[in-house]
């Protein structure tokens, strides 16, 4: 057999042992220590697992290796599989943040109307929907850019002391928001490093 065929070959059994126990590609590749994407290039048959993951993948589906790597007698290929309906992120997240600003504004309307200007409302509110913002993205897990979020409301927390006591003139309240920008910033920086394979057995 040709290493193309035994690829293909090998593609076909891994998406029907893997379908079969309603296992996703992401779920597959947790339990190898390997992405997702890893997962999809061996079942589109562009590459083959080694001998050692063929010997782990053999041992979470109860079959051998070398039912692994031999063609079955009948195979078709698998119906796609279906995509989950999922909600729009970008739109729940946007509701979200423009509710506070909506229950900000009501509320300094509604004084406004009772002759009592209050602007330290849309102060207040500022953080409030970065806060919303921020838990809404870790949420969904859209961490992208969570650094920066973090570090927009750290500073607007600060920004919302500065305002609220302006009377005061409070600045050097902003030396400590530099620091505690940095510190944010800093603490994104520490990462934890996996351990390579050949370091686990040793």
């Amino acid at each position: 057999m040709e290493l193309s065929e035994l690829k293909l070959v090998t593609a076909g059994n891994l998406i029907k042992l893997r379908t079969g126990r309603g296992m996703t590609q992401a779920e597959l590749g947790a339990l190898l220590n390997y992405s997702d994407k890893t997962i999809s290039k061996w079942e589109r048959g562009e590459a083959i697992p080694d001998a050692y993951v063929l010997t782990q993948i053999a041992e979470i589906f109860g079959v051998t290796v070398d039912a692994l790597l031999s063609p079955p007698e009948s195979w078709a290929p698998p119906e796609p599989e279906k995509e989950e309906r999922s909600y729009s992120v970008r739109v729940i997240i946007a509701i979200a943040v423009l509710g506070v600003w909506t229950l900000a504004l009501s509320a300094f309307v509604a004084l406004w109307l009772a002759h009592i200007i209050c602007w330290q409302i849309f102060v207040v509110a500022l953080p409030v929907s970065i806060l919303t913002y921020l838990v809404l993205i870790c949420v969904f897990e859209r961490k992208k850019h969570l650094k920066y979020v973090v570090a927009a409301f750290v500073l607007s927390l600060f920004l919302m002391i500065y305002l609220l006591f302006w009377n005061a003139n409070p600045w050097q309240i902003f030396l400590v928001a530099v620091l505690a920008e940095a510190l944010v910033f800093l603490s994104f920086r520490v990462r934890t490093h996996p351990r390579r394979k050949d370091e686990k057995g040793a």
